[in-house]
């Protein structure tokens, strides 16, 4: 038992506040029972991600004193009794889906929505508001339970310990981005639209050249985030510039549609052009279903939430959108929504970055930063730095 040992997370302490506090040190039990399923991990990285500025920024239901964090790469060092396949000293990738590995969801593989980790819905994740109360991982310690099934284990340690900003994204981005593109169709000779170039959208874009697209479109606001997705060969449109989008597709392509469409804005999306300052939640959504061929597919791995406080109207705060869904309907557009099943792609994802396939660090401009230099890191990236912020609690990364 290593319960000698202290711990400090991150912190939600309200809207724009994140604070690096003492928190309880991990025990392998939940609400009162043993969880003797589970491990606890020494956090070697964890991730900030978009879904917890989303939080911070006050536009979730989160409780102050939520410790945040879904994105966890860890050192096993202690196994429940129950844990047969993982072992002490083990280097391992988290999913952020929390999943049982029991109930039908999860033998259908949809780890995303597992029946039986949180009482509210569907699904639960670390740290994350309304996904089952689970402490996050932004952490020097946390519990990971039912660790047989989730935990992908790293096959060499020293390895992956020089590929860990690469491999610390395999926790949700990479696999998330990647899980949009399946969905949306793409595959070898594809032309693509990613809107979004925040860590989510470029890592969508890394995914779909590794699945062999064409052309690979990324819109965004920002022009850090656009400048980061030219560096590895998108074409991109800054989407505060006036003009229909159709045009600017029609200019890079020779037609005014894509094949396949990946949204990686989610609900907080802006409208585009002079009015780029003003919030209008289902312009990514529109958008889509009108430079999408008849016929295509639109991934949506985008967050959208069923009740934001901070919304523009009455609809908007309990997620309901102005969505020209007559005209998807039309062109016969499938549309995939919900958490990436980070399980389905994980270990191929791995593969690909250990033997070189891809460069995912490189396209999301992965900064390693100390769990101290976690609020700032917030605040960065909040004003839209091209940056995507690896925390390295025990500096073994920087080692």
């Amino acid at each position: 038992m290593c319960s000698n040992h202290g711990n400090r997370g991150v912190v939600y302490q309200g809207p724009g506040k994140v604070e690096v506090q003492n928190i309880p040190y991990p025990e392998l039990a939940l609400g009162g029972r043993k969880c003797d399923h589970g491990v606890i991990l020494k956090v070697v990285s964890t991730n900030i991600c978009g879904s917890d500025q989303h939080m911070v920024r006050g536009r979730t239901t989160a409780p102050a004193g939520l410790v945040l964090g879904h994105e966890i790469t860890g050192l096993v060092v202690e196994c429940g009794r129950d844990v047969e396949f993982v072992k002490p000293g083990d280097l391992v990738s988290v999913p952020f889906n929390i999943a049982c590995g029991r109930c039908r969801n999860c033998k259908e593989g949809k780890t995303g929505i597992c029946l039986n980790v949180n009482p509210a819905r569907p699904g639960a994740a670390y740290g994350y508001v309304d996904m089952g109360g689970w402490v996050g991982g932004q952490a020097e310690y946390v519990m990971v339970p039912y660790a047989d099934f989730n935990l992908l284990k790293f096959p060499d340690k020293d390895q992956a310990m020089e590929k860990i900003r690469d491999l610390t994204l395999l926790s949700d981005i990479f696999p998330t981005g990647f899980h949009g593109c399946v969905t949306a169709g793409v595959g070898p000779g594809s032309t693509v639209y990613i809107a979004g170039a925040g860590p989510v959208g470029l890592a969508a874009a890394v995914s779909a050249q590794l699945l062999g697209a064409a052309c690979v479109i990324v819109g965004d606001m920002i022009d850090d985030r656009l400048a980061q997705a030219r560096s590895f060969g998108c074409e991109t449109i800054d989407l505060k510039q006036e003009g229909d989008i159709a045009d600017k597709v029609e200019a890079i392509l020779g037609v005014p549609e894509v094949d396949a469409f990946v949204d990686c804005v989610g609900f907080e999306a802006h409208a585009c052009g002079c009015h780029h300052h003003e919030e209008k939640p289902a312009t990514v959504l529109n958008s889509a279903m009108q430079l999408t061929r008849a016929g295509g597919q639109i991934g949506i791995p985008g967050l959208y939430v069923t009740e934001d406080p901070g919304a523009i109207d009455e609809a908007a705060k309990v997620g309901a959108l102005s969505m020209r869904f007559g005209l998807g309907w039309a062109k016969s557009h499938s549309f995939h929504t919900g958490q990436c099943p980070v399980m389905k792609y994980h270990r191929q994802l791995m593969q690909s970055i250990l033997f070189d396939k891809v460069q995912i660090a490189k396209a999301v401009n992965v900064q390693v930063i100390s769990l101290d230099q976690a609020p700032n890191g917030y605040a960065e990236f909040d004003g839209g730095a091209a940056t995507k912020y690896v925390i390295d609690p025990h500096g073994m990364v920087a080692a």
